[in-house]
């Protein structure tokens, strides 16, 4: 962990950089210097700054999803000529032919533009009649869960249903706790605490909005502050040869 003083800290810089744009509402500043400050502090083992940088990005977060959300309506985009020009705020619920990460590149796009989104996506409907939801980053994270209307497997449709009806804003919120929920419950309780860490925040990449996602990535922060490197490399699902 740095020993470096405070005031010549460039993280502490930059997050203070970070509370400012908050309290003037440049919500998009605030989380661009949040996300760095995460980075940057990890790269130095400072699990303490790590904890104390997760609520201002949470709340940075937070606010341009109930941005996003207080516009009411959520789109259905299964082409890129679905997406308004220009890219418009609200929620947006992406699907087949397009896949999850299109819908990175969809919330990446809106945050040049500080344009607020929420953004989910989907694929096609399952034989169990369920929608699996995927957030995309450096891994992804999937839950299956039913869709706003009981649907008709359609074997020969490209989303094995067809569906373009309208996609109910609380339907939306559910599908994005239900996804943050499957990605704090993927990491292993028993990981070393460094990996805890490193496993959550590539977890926050791939659903971004999700506020328990936050709350358990500073959890861990602070459950890793004081305690030693770990030996040898983080587990990964390729070890186990029956993962997939």
């Amino acid at each position: 962990m740095s020993d470096q003083p405070a005031a010549d800290n460039p993280i502490d810089r930059m997050m203070d950089r970070a509370s400012n744009a908050l309290a003037t509402t440049h919500y998009f500043e605030a989380l661009r210097d949040a996300r760095l400050a995460l980075r940057r502090a990890r790269s130095a083992c400072d699990f303490d700054r790590m904890a104390r940088i997760c609520p201002p990005l949470l709340e940075a977060a937070r606010q341009i999803r109930q941005q996003a959300e207080a516009v009411g309506i959520v789109r259905l985009i299964s082409n890129p000529a679905d997406v308004p020009r220009p890219l418009q705020p609200g929620c947006y619920l992406i699907q087949p032919p397009m896949i999850g990460a299109d819908a990175r590149v969809l919330r990446d796009a809106a945050f040049k533009a500080k344009t607020p989104v929420s953004v989910l996506a989907r694929e096609p409907l399952t034989k169990r009649g369920l929608w699996p939801i995927v957030g995309v980053g450096e891994i992804s994270v999937r839950v299956q869960i039913d869709p706003p209307v009981p649907l008709e497997r359609v074997d020969g449709h490209i989303t094995k249903d067809g569906f373009d009806g309208e996609v109910p804003l609380p339907w939306f919120q559910r599908a994005g706790e239900a996804l943050g929920d499957a990605a704090i419950a993927r990491v292993p309780d028993d990981l070393h605490p460094h990996w805890r860490v490193d496993e959550l925040l590539e977890a926050l990449e791939a659903v971004p909005e999700h506020e328990g996602l936050h709350t358990a990535l500073a959890e861990a922060c602070r459950a890793a502050v004081g305690t030693p490197e770990p030996r040898g490399r983080r587990p990964s699902p390729l070890d186990n040869p029956f993962s997939f």
